[in-house]
């Protein structure tokens, strides 16, 4: 028996043992492949008529992942690209004499719109230097297409499919679903427009909502339609026409329509770039994949001390440390102070991408803004979203940029509580109280809302939206009464947030991060990211593996029981979005 317990203790050891070699061979190998290709930004090994492959077919965020070596030798990692790295590779690749043009495979691009309208944007400023684009894709998303559509010449596969269709959102309700299972949330908000939470009260949509994302969706495609209709050489109205009538979808009737150049696989299509470059078609031709180039907007120079930094805040926001994915009071102050004591660096950017959430924690946040504010330039980039308790961290800035699809404002208070008190009474459980005062028992799970309780929490949420209203009307330099008007909870998007004053500029982060430099007096500068996140290796490990278990796992259902789940667990009062708005 002690001979195997020594032999089973031996076994595990040796392969426990040589597990953690390989991964630490892995992390070694990982690591010096990252310092060879950042050695090799200068473009010294790119060679003569080059081809950018920009293989955008990934989920893109504002601010992609930090260094995973696990994920770097499996395809298990999150599969996210920076926003970055992408507008730096094109950037690079329009500056570059060895670069001739770009190839985009964009038809399965997981973005939010405004993303892919800056990386259109940055894809129109390389054609503009005189360099081609061309687009190839076996399959076409209508948010691919969109991105597609600034390129010289865009190829499909001769089955392919495409999607053009315009833009729709789709809201659930649960009224029904709550009265029948017992489960139901209780809501206290404010605001007409504050329908976050309207999908737990009634069974159909207020007319207020639909006029909130009508505006969205209409202002989107406005620029969406536009935009396509002046690359493709068409008039908005004849593209609107076929949209309508739902007469493209797949790649012969694209072509047929003008929406496509041209009917060709994907080896037919690397010979037209080759017949473009002069190479002949039996030489291969010299791609340079943008993921390889770890290039960022703005490559740092060891000669220049002048900084602009970015923070970066991405996701919901709750009274937490934080992370990449959530943004937390601790991990943005720490940033804002790190900024702050830095003298090298003259101004900042604060990126956000976020829906809201905890209205204290914005509060919070925002306080730290001010004094960050008070010594140095600071300037808000808006991403796919920046509203509710994400507008309330924005709005002291001295200037804000949205992207005309960018969805903001917002300017609301709500709170939500989960309520099984018809659930367990028809299993059977029934809970009995017992308290030295009236109120003493606060909120409980299995009754309703009632009493003091009820009370405070409308007396806070009062509060708290008088006190969002007039850090909006502080910082945007307007009257309450103007404040109310946009406010209410409404959600608008860019393009109308610049109309009623919300925003200062249509722009992407390009735009902010120049006059951040510009307000600095800077014109040489580097750019620096901020927070700064510790990646140790309990934490990669757990990064990858729970990465690993969301795609092997993930019910195809999760997209619609995600928004019950999502405000079922949130905590306190909330600055926060009208649930996900999803325009498809």
């Amino acid at each position: 028996m002690k001979f195997f317990k020594s032999f089973l203790a031996s076994f595990l050891g040796t392969f426990i043992a040589m597990g953690l070699v390989v991964l630490f061979f892995f992390i070694g190998l990982a690591a010096i492949a990252t310092s060879v290709s950042f050695e090799n930004t200068n473009g010294t090994w790119i060679g003569e008529n080059s081809v950018l492959n920009l293989d955008l077919n990934t989920s893109i965020v504002d601010r992609g992942p930090a260094f995973n070596p696990l994920e770097s030798f499996s395809d298990m990692g999150p599969g996210l690209t920076g926003m970055d790295k992408i507008l730096g590779s094109i950037h690079k690749a329009k500056h570059n004499d060895k670069i001739k043009g770009i190839k985009i495979h964009s038809g399965n691009i997981r973005s939010g719109w405004s993303q892919a309208h800056e990386i259109r944007k940055a894809l129109k400023e390389f054609k503009n230097t005189g360099k081609f684009i061309y687009a190839y894709s076996d399959y076409m998303s209508q948010i691919g297409y969109y991105v597609s559509s600034v390129a010289d010449s865009i190829f499909m596969n001769p089955v392919g499919m495409i999607e053009l269709k315009g833009l729709a959102s789709e809201v659930l309700y649960y009224e029904d679903f709550q009265n029948q299972y017992g489960i139901k949330m209780e809501v206290v908000r404010h605001g007409k427009y504050k329908s976050a939470v309207e999908p737990y009260l009634q069974e159909h949509m207020s007319e207020e909502n639909r006029i909130q994302i009508q505006g969205l969706l209409d202002a989107a495609w406005g620029t969406i339609r536009d935009q396509v209709a002046e690359s493709r050489g068409m008039a908005p109205a004849n593209l609107d026409s076929l949209l309508n009538k739902l007469v493209v979808t797949n790649a012969e009737e694209a072509h047929a329509q003008g929406i496509i150049d041209g009917l060709v696989y994907e080896d037919e299509f690397e010979n037209k770039i080759k017949a473009t470059i002069e190479v002949d078609t039996s030489e291969e031709l010299k791609v340079v994949n943008f993921n390889k180039m770890n290039v960022r907007i703005k490559e740092y120079d060891k000669k220049i001390s002048d900084r602009i930094a970015i923070i970066y805040a991405q996701g919901p926001i709750f009274y937490t440390k934080g992370s990449e994915k959530i943004i937390g009071k601790d991990a943005i102050n720490k940033a804002f102070q790190e900024v702050l004591d830095n003298k090298n660096i003259k101004g900042v950017v604060l990126r956000i991408d976020s829906p809201g959430g905890d209205a204290l924690t914005s509060e919070i946040i925002l306080n730290a803004s001010r004094a960050l504010k008070d010594k140095k330039p600071f300037v808000v980039s808006m991403g796919n979203v920046a509203a509710s308790g994400g507008y309330y961290i924005s709005c002291l800035a001295d200037r804000i940029f949205a992207d005309p699809m960018t969805i903001t404002g917002s300017i609301g208070v709500l709170a939500a509580f989960p309520n099984i008190r018809g659930m367990t009474d028809k299993i059977g459980i029934n809970a009995e109280q017992v308290a030295t005062h009236d109120n003493a028992m606060g909120y409980s799970v299995f009754e309703p809302l009632g009493g003091g309780f009820e009370k405070s929490v409308k007396t806070a949420i009062e509060k708290i939206y008088h006190t969002f209203k007039s850090r909006v009307a502080e910082g945007r330099s307007l009257s309450m009464e103007t404040v109310e008007d946009i406010a209410q909870g409404r959600v608008w998007s860019g393009k109308d947030a610049l109309r009623i004053g919300l925003v200062d500029a249509l722009g992407g982060l390009q735009e902010a991060i120049v006059a951040a430099a510009d307000l600095a007096g800077v014109e040489s500068y580097n750019l620096v990211d901020y927070p700064k996140y510790d990646d140790d290796l309990e934490s990669i490990l757990f990064n990858a593996f729970s990465e690993a278990k969301t795609k092997l796992f993930q019910h195809p259902l999760e997209k619609y029981t995600s928004e019950f789940i999502e405000l079922s667990r949130m905590e306190g009062i909330q600055t926060r979005i009208p649930y996900s708005i999803k325009m498809e």
